[in-house]
């Protein structure tokens, strides 16, 4: 595990990921991307704990995401299985595992404010927080360039990993109002999505 761990975190990160799957006894499983999770856990009916993560080459991603699923873990063996998700508990949960984590020797130091930032409240993905998106994508291996929702002039078309495409309209409180011209509907992005442009 220790040598699988080394292919998808920072080193210095191995060593205290691989204590958390052991003392949480962790049946972890890296899987092909999905485009809708990063990650997830459950609880199987055998009692163990399975924890699925993308395969990413994006080192600090995938560490971010494991801890993440593994914040589930611990906060729900601590406070019970009726919390939410995403509530307090695992919030608290999440900041207290990345703490030990959030530190140059681990992270490059142009991320270490923008992770501070972010862990005083942890969003349910780090998708939805832009500012931390954005910065992580620089380094994925496969970088490549990609336009992203808020860089596109308004009344932009785009495509999206679906192949649907959509008309870029105002910006709301955060995100972005677009219209899916196949259908006239109107959808929210995010403004860090990934999009290829058609037209401006």
């Amino acid at each position: 595990m220790e040598g699988t761990l080394q292919k998808y975190i920072p080193e210095r990160a191995v060593e205290p990921c691989f204590g958390l799957i052991k003392q949480y006894e962790v049946n972890l499983k890296i899987v092909n991307q999905r485009v809708t999770r990063h990650g997830d856990y459950r609880r199987l009916p055998n009692g163990l704990h399975q924890i699925t993560v993308n395969a990413t080459s994006n080192k600090y991603s995938f560490l971010i995401t494991l801890i993440h699923e593994i914040a589930h873990l611990v906060a729900f063996e601590k406070y019970g299985r009726k919390i939410k998700p995403h509530g307090l508990e695992w919030k608290r949960t999440f900041q207290y595992l990345m703490l030990p984590f959030i530190r140059p020797e681990v992270f490059p130091s142009k991320l270490l404010p923008i992770l501070a930032n972010h862990f005083r409240n942890p969003k349910a993905s780090s998708g939805t927080d832009a500012n931390l998106s954005l910065a992580l994508k620089q380094f994925d291996v496969q970088h490549k360039e990609k336009s992203y929702v808020f860089e596109l002039p308004f009344g932009s078309i785009f495509r999206i990993y679906n192949g649907k495409t959509f008309k870029k309209g105002n910006k709301r409180v955060k995100r972005y109002e677009c219209m899916e011209l196949a259908t006239g509907k109107l959808y929210l992005f995010q403004p860090n999505a990934e999009v290829e442009l058609i037209s401006d």
